[in-house]
C-alpha cells in the first residue's frame, strides 16, 4: 500500500480521536482548578467552620469517602480535594460541623456516579456510532475507487531494475547484438535524431520457451537503467468489452509519463491473434484490445523515448497488422544455446554451487543437446538436490546423469519389477540401438542407455546428434532412421519375436520418413513439396495440413514411406546380424550394471570389458581379480 493511501485511510480515525479528546478536556473536571488536601487539612478546616460546600461520596472498594468542596476565598473554579476514612465518626463530625455552619451539603450513595462511568454511558456510545460509520462511509469509498481501478494498466514496475544486465545473460550473443542498439538510443536519444534514424517502436522476441526471452528484456533495461514494466497478454483480456482497450490506453499514458522506459508484454500471442478467425468467429473483447494496441503503437513517435519488447513462442498465430514496420518493427529470435552457450549458461547457474573435480561443465554442455536455458537451471538444481538427500558434500558426475535422466524422462520407477525375460529382452532392444549407434558414422550417437525403467519407457537410449548442424543430409536421415529401427531388429534376431517397446521408435522414424517424401523432397517422388505446417491454428496444432496432391499421390507417398522404413530395417537387421557378439557383451553388461554411460561403452568395445572407475569418477586401467590378488600378496610379502 502506497503512503498516500496509507494518510487517506488514517484520516477519520484522527478526526474521531479529535473528537473524543475535545470531548474530554471540554468537561468540567478538566476546567476547574483542584486542590488535593490531606486528612489533616481537612479537618482543620471542617473545625475552623471555613467549608462552603460539601460532597461526599463513599468508596466501598478502597474503604473511604471521597470528598470535594468549596473553602471560604475560593475563586468560582476552585475546589478541593480529600480522602477521608470510610467510618460512622468521620460522617457524624461532618453533619454536625454542617449543623452549625449550615454550608451546603450533598451525598451520593451511588459509587459508580464517577466521571469514568458517565463516559461509557454517555460518550463511548456516541463514539461507536460515529466510528462505525466512518468505517462503512470509507469502505465504500475504497470499494468504488476499485472499481474506478478495473480499468486501468495491469503493467508493473520491475523492483529488481538494474540488476540484471548483460553479465546475467549467457549464450546470446547474436541476440545481444540484436538489440544493443536499443540500449544505445535509450542512454542518447539525441544521437539517433540528429540523423533522422527511427528507431525501431517494437520488438518481438520469438523463440522456444525457457531460451531467455524474459530475460534479455530485462537486460536491456538494466543496461539503459531505464524504468522496465512488465506485463503478460492475458492482463488486458477481461470478460467485460472494453476494459482491456481500455488498460492499453492507460499503459501507454503510464510509459509517456515515465519515458524513457521499456514496456514488456510476455505471451503476447493471448491478445494478439489474427482478428476473424476460429470455429465461432471472432473474440470481441480481445479484438477490441489488439485494435488499441494497434492504434497506440501507432499513435506514438517513433523517438518518444518508448520501447515496446514483446515475447512469444507462437509467431505464426499473430495478427499481420501486429508485425508490419511501424509497430514490432524488428523480430529477434532466441534460438536454443550451441554448445558454446550451453557451457555459458552452466557457468552462470554453477556459480553458488560447489562441484567434484572430476565435474566437466564442458562434458555436461556437449551431453544437454537440445536443452533450454531453463532445462539447464533445472538441470542443476535437481543434482543438487540429488547431492542433499545423499548427504554428499559436492555434485558429483553421478548427480548429474540421475539429474539428467530425471529432467527428460522422470524419476526412475525402481518399485517396477521386470520379469527375467523382460529384463532380458529391454536389455537386447537398447543395445541393438548402441550398436547400430557405434557402426553407423551418420546415425545419433548414444550418449547413455540404460533398463531402468522411467515414465512410461522401460528403459531408454539417449541419442544425439555427433555434431550440432542446421541441416541435414539424406544419408544422415536415413541412418537416423536405422538407429530408431535397432531396438525391434535385435528383438527380432535374438528371441524371433517383437514386444510393443519400439512404438515411441516407430513414431519418430515415421515422422522422418514423412518429413523426407512431402516436405524435403528427398525420395522418387522427386523435389517436390506435397505438405506444409500452414493454418487451422486456432483449431488445434497440427489439425490441417495443407496438402497439395491428389488421391493417386497419396497412395504413391505411403508406398515411399514404406519403401524407406523397409531398406533401413533390413540394413539395421544385416548390421546387427554381423556384430551379434557386440550385442551380447553390451546387453550382458546392461543386465549386470543397468546403466552405461558413453565413456563405458566406449572402453567395453574397445577392450571388450568394463573400466574401473577410481575415486574421482575417472575410467582407469581394468585389473583382473587375479592380478589384484598377486598385486595384494607381494606387498605383504615385502
Amino acid at each position: 500500500m502506497k503512503k498516500n493511501e496509507i494518510k487517506k485511510n488514517l484520516v477519520p480515525y484522527m478526526l474521531l480521536l479529535f473528537a473524543a479528546l475535545f470531548v474530554i478536556f471540554s468537561s468540567d473536571i478538566f476546567g476547574n482548578k483542584i486542590n488535593v488536601l490531606s486528612y489533616d487539612e481537612f479537618e482543620k478546616n471542617l473545625n475552623d467552620k471555613k467549608i462552603t460546600e460539601l460532597t461526599i461520596v463513599p468508596r466501598a472498594e478502597g474503604y473511604v469517602y471521597e470528598v470535594t468542596g468549596k473553602l471560604e476565598g475560593y475563586e468560582e473554579n476552585e475546589s478541593f480535594y480529600a480522602k477521608l476514612p470510610l467510618s460512622e465518626t468521620v460522617l457524624k463530625r461532618i453533619m454536625e460541623a454542617k449543623d452549625a455552619k449550615e454550608f451546603k451539603f450533598e451525598a451520593q450513595s451511588d459509587p459508580a456516579s464517577g466521571f469514568f462511568f458517565d463516559f461509557l454511558v454517555n460518550v463511548l456510545p456516541i463514539m461507536l456510532l460515529v466510528g462505525f460509520a466512518f468505517f462503512i462511509f470509507t469502505r465504500q469509498m475504497g470499494s468504488s475507487n476499485k472499481s474506478l481501478d478495473f480499468g486501468k494498466s495491469r503493467a508493473k514496475l520491475s523492483e529488481d531494475n538494474g540488476k540484471v544486465t548483460f553479465k546475467n545473460v549467457a549464450g546470446l550473443s547474436e541476440e545481444k547484438e540484436e538489440v544493443a542498439e536499443l540500449i544505445d538510443f535509450l542512454k542518447n536519444p539525441k544521437k539517433f535524431q540528429k540523423l533522422g534514424a527511427r528507431i525501431p517502436k517494437g520488438v518481438l522476441l520469438v523463440g522456444p520457451p525457457g531460451t531467455g526471452k524474459t530475460l534479455l528484456a530485462k537486460a536491456v533495461a538494466g543496461e539503459a537503467n531505464v524504468p522496465f514494466y512488465f506485463i503478460s497478454g492475458s492482463d488486458f483480456v477481461e470478460l467485460f468489452v472494453g476494459i482491456g482497450a481500455s488498460r492499453v490506453r492507460d499503459m501507454f499514458k503510464q510509459a509517456k509519463q515515465n519515458a524513457p522506459c521499456l514496456v514488456f508484454i510476455d505471451e503476447i500471442d493471448a491478445v494478439g491473434r489474427q482478428r476473424g478467425t476460429g470455429l465461432g468467429g471472432g473474440h470481441d473483447e480481445r479484438e477490441q484490445t489488439l485494435n488499441q494496441l494497434l492504434t497506440e503503437m501507432d499513435g506514438f513517435g517513433a523517438n518518444e523515448g518508448i520501447i515496446i519488447i514483446a515475447a512469444t513462442n507462437r509467431p505464426d498465430v499473430l495478427d499481420p497488422a501486429l508485425l508490419r514496420p511501424g509497430r514490432f518493427d524488428r523480430q529477434v529470435t532466441v534460438n536454443l544455446p550451441d554448445v558454446k552457450g550451453r557451457e555459458e549458461i552452466l557457468n552462470v547457474h554453477a556459480k553458488n554451487k560447489i562441484f567434484a573435480p572430476s565435474v566437466k561443465l564442458s562434458n555436461i554442455a556437449k551431453r544437454t543437446v537440445g536443452f533450454s536455458g531453463a532445462d539447464l537451471e533445472n538441470l542443476l538444481n535437481e543434482a543438487a538436490l540429488l547431492a542433499v538427500r545423499r548427504d554428499k558434500k559436492e555434485i558429483s558426475m553421478a548427480e548429474i546423469d540421475e539429474a539428467t535422466d530425471r529432467v527428460l524422462m522422470g524419476p526412475a520407477k525402481k518399485s517396477k519389477k521386470y520379469t527375467d525375460k523382460e529384463k532380458e529382452m529391454v536389455a537386447h532392444h537398447e543395445a541393438g540401438h548402441v550398436v547400430l549407434g557405434i557402426k553407423l558414422d551418420d546415425a545419433n550417437d548414444v550418449q547413455k542407455v540404460t533398463i531402468i525403467p522411467r515414465g512410461y519407457a522401460g528403459g531408454y537410449a539417449m541419442m544425439l546428434p555427433r555434431e550440432e548442424t542446421y541441416t541435414s543430409t539424406k544419408k544422415e536421415l536415413l541412418e537416423r532412421i536405422t538407429g530408431l529401427l535397432g531396438g525391434r531388429v535385435a528383438e527380432e534376431i535374438v528371441y524371433n519375436e517383437v514386444s510393443t517397446g519400439a512404438h515411441n521408435d516407430f513414431e519418430k522414424a515415421t515422422k522422418i520418413a514423412r518429413a523426407m517424401v512431402t516436405e524435403y523432397g528427398m525420395s522418387d517422388l522427386g523435389p517436390i513439396q506435397f505438405e506444409q505446417q500452414d493454418g487451422g491454428v486456432f483449431l488445434g496444432r497440427d489439425y490441417n495440413k495443407t496438402k497439395n496432391f491428389s488421391n493417386e499421390v497419396a497412395h504413391e507417398i505411403d508406398i515411399e514411406m514404406r519403401k524407406i522404413i523397409n531398406e533401413c530395417y533390413e540394413n539395421a537387421k544385416k548390421i546387427i546380424s554381423e556384430n551379434r557378439d557386440l550385442l551380447e557383451l553390451i546387453a550382458s553388461s546392461l543386465l549386470k550394471y543397468e546403466t552405461l554411460t558413453k565413456e563405458q561403452i566406449d572402453y567395453l568395445v574397445e577392450n571388450g570389458k568394463m573400466p574401473v572407475e577410481d575415486e574421482s569418477g575417472e575410467i582407469s586401467e581394468n585389473i583382473d581379480s587375479t592380478e589384484k590378488e598377486k598385486k595384494k600378496t607381494k606387498k605383504s610379502t615385502d
